[in-house]
């Protein structure tokens, strides 16, 4: 039987799974990645890292799985978004990724804003520094003999497809994040191109997510042993992935998604942008669908946070949540934990933490535990901005290593009034959804059957009917705190 190997190049590490053509997962292994942060508020990454990762981890599982990797018959990619990635005429990087959760290009937002009033309405949201087009005016501002130098802009699972196949390309979802994509035509648009700066010739060709994209090139597919004529997808983004992990295809089916950053991922059958509410719309990795992305800036990156600061086991930091939610929810401290902004609905990249009502008696289960409330209720505020689109959110699926906690969960379900499944495999959701264009790709009749394809769900987390007036109570007083 075939196999699919679905890459998941994250923030923070990177993984590879070898799934059957059901849908099984195989065999799998990561790596971590490391994020260098020369100056608060900035991110990157050296892109040379997400490939040295990646072979890494081909190794292994062709030193582990020889078997599994002789079987191999296509690859795809799901990847962080947002971040400029650009290479020279020799395919060599001219500068550091700027990474999704980086904002040092607040200014910039204005001058697109002012460039073009309705860009928020035909890109996939109002403009922000996590996104590519204000990172590419800062780097012209701040590093033009860089930005000289660069021969084509791609984007972080591109450049590690273009080491695969030796072939440039993106494809629709990710490109909705430059922000010089009109995202209800799924084209390049030559009046966003040039507000941010750029330039059509120096734009990879648009694909589809399920498309084609180039061959393992010969030495790699010799050097880990597979067979000559490994094809290789176009990919996604990671959040279209994961949603693809989990069968969400449909309109109304749902992710969401509790990892590094927070998303709710909703499968729309029509555009609905609504940039005044900083939600993302953009085309989905499916076929005639769009998918909506109401985001939390840090969620379980905000549990890492407080993790590292009190020298405590992120995990074990739940577990005391959940002791301390047990005795009650009411009077507790009460917390924004936006360490990295927020995006939906505020638009606020400049928020930091607050955090109200620490008391003498208050110890680090209060904090962990308003840290899980706070990131809930940030998650309840996109769910309300996208319902008032016209969104619709239905089928609720969640993926993520936040999931691991049933209270963070258990509270997002409650404030949502809806039963949220747990599927198998969540926490390699990306990878499964990965594997699923690959597949697509080699089988091309196939790929609404493939791409709809579900996970069991064990597991679910269903509303608690006692605490969701206190929740209620309480969320209308977190949206009184102040943006730190």
């Amino acid at each position: 039987m075939s196999v699919f190997a679905g890459i998941d190049l994250g923030t923070s590490g990177i993984k590879i799974a070898l799934v059957d053509a059901a849908g099984t997962c195989l065999a799998q292994a990561a790596r971590p990645c490391v994020v260098d942060r020369p100056h608060p508020g900035w991110s990157q990454q050296d892109p040379q890292l997400w490939w040295d990762c990646v072979v890494a981890i081909f190794d292994d599982l062709a030193t582990t799985h020889p078997d599994i990797m002789a079987r191999l018959a296509a690859i795809s990619l799901s990847g962080q978004m947002l971040g400029p990635v650009l290479l020279d005429a020799d395919n060599r990087a001219v500068t550091p990724c700027i990474l999704w959760n980086d904002q040092r290009a607040l200014a910039e937002c204005a001058q697109l804003v002012a460039r073009v009033p309705d860009i928020g309405w035909r890109t996939n949201g109002q403009p922000d520094p996590g996104l590519t087009a204000p990172k590419l005016l800062w780097l012209a501002e701040h590093a033009a003999e860089a930005l000289d130098r660069a021969d084509i802009l791609m984007l972080p699972k591109d450049y590690v497809r273009l080491r695969l196949t030796g072939e440039r390309a993106t494809e629709v979802s990710d490109a909705a994040g430059t922000m010089m994509m009109d995202c209800a035509t799924g084209a390049w648009d030559d009046e966003l191109i040039a507000a941010a700066g750029w330039d059509r010739a120096r734009l990879p060709r648009l694909l589809k997510s399920y498309d084609p994209a180039g061959r393992l090139r010969a030495r790699l597919c010799q050097r880990w042993k597979t067979p000559a004529t490994v094809l290789v997808a176009a990919g996604c983004g990671d959040n279209y992935a994961a949603a693809l992990g989990v069968g969400a295809s449909k309109s109304g089916q749902t992710a969401l998604s509790l990892g590094t950053s927070g998303v709710i991922c909703a499968v729309d059958g029509a555009f609905h942008p609504a940039p005044d509410r900083a939600v993302l719309t953009t085309p989905h990795a499916a076929p005639d669908t769009f998918l909506s992305m109401g985001v939390v800036m840090s969620a379980t990156q905000s549990l890492d946070w407080l993790s590292a600061i009190t020298s405590t086991p992120a995990a074990d930091l739940a577990d005391q949540a959940a002791d301390r939610a047990a005795k009650g929810i009411a009077g507790r401290p009460l917390a924004r934990p936006s360490i990295t902004g927020v995006r939906t609905p505020d638009n606020r990249p400049d928020a930091g933490a607050v955090f109200r009502d620490i008391r003498a008696v208050s110890d680090k289960s209060d904090l962990a535990y308003a840290v899980l409330e706070g990131v809930a209720f940030q998650f309840y505020d996109c769910y309300l901005a996208q319902t008032a689109a016209q969104v619709p959110i239905q089928d609720i699926r969640a993926v993520g290593g936040g999931t691991r906690s049933a209270l963070w969960v258990d509270l997002i379900a409650t404030l949502l009034d809806a039963e949220i499944a747990l599927p198998e495999n969540g926490p390699i959701a990306a990878c499964l959804g990965a594997a699923k264009l690959a597949q697509a790709a080699l089988e091309p009749t196939q790929i609404d059957a493939i791409l709809s394809r579900r996970q069991a769900t064990p597991a679910a987390a269903v509303p608690v009917p006692a605490w969701r007036q206190v929740l209620l109570e309480r969320h209308a007083q977190f949206r009184t705190l102040p943006f730190g």
